[in-house]
């Protein structure tokens, strides 16, 4: 059977240290597993960490340490989807802090550079096939949110003027 999975290259060589974060931080993660470089490597010394296999809520990757010339754009992202407030504000701490980033629509960025959007699940319910004005009214106050705000997002769709401030 054959097996696909995304390969993650990060710069300055820091796969292991961010499969390691991930592990700790984000349920259903685990590092699994680590190569460490040969002698002729380019960019990596001997002995250090090189391919990192790691799961992430999950889903199996396979990260590459390379040098400070790779960087991670928003061409590959993770979509997480989470039950409550209190698991997207406790994930959003985790993802932007020591030097992550946060973004509009829920959007953030890791220290590592990956970026990261999470997501509540009552914004699918909410928005539904965005056809009636509250799912249009719903879609618009999460336009105007970073970290997304279940309450906001109820408000909107019942038609209140809540107040849905650019959260970071």
């Amino acid at each position: 059977m054959t097996t696909v999975r995304s390969h993650l290259w990060f710069g300055n060589n820091r796969a292991h240290e961010a499969a390691e974060y991930y592990a700790e931080h984000i349920p259903g993660s685990s590092v699994d597993r680590v190569v460490t470089a040969p002698e002729g490597v380019p960019g990596v010394e001997p002995g250090t960490p090189f391919i990192v296999e790691f799961t992430v809520g999950g889903q199996k990757y396979t990260g590459l340490n390379a040098g400070p010339e790779v960087h991670l754009d928003e061409a590959f992202s993770f979509f997480v989807e989470v039950d409550t407030q209190e698991e997207v504000d406790s994930l959003w701490d985790v993802l932007t802090r020591d030097g992550g980033e946060t973004g509009p629509c829920g959007w953030c960025k890791d220290r590592f550079g990956v970026s990261w959007q999470v997501l509540p699940k009552q914004l699918d319910e909410l928005c539904g096939d965005f056809t009636t004005e509250a799912n249009l009214r719903t879609m618009n106050a999460m336009l105007k949110m970073g970290k997304i705000e279940i309450a906001g997002l109820e408000a909107a769709y019942a038609g209140e003027e809540a107040a849905t401030p650019a959260s970071s």
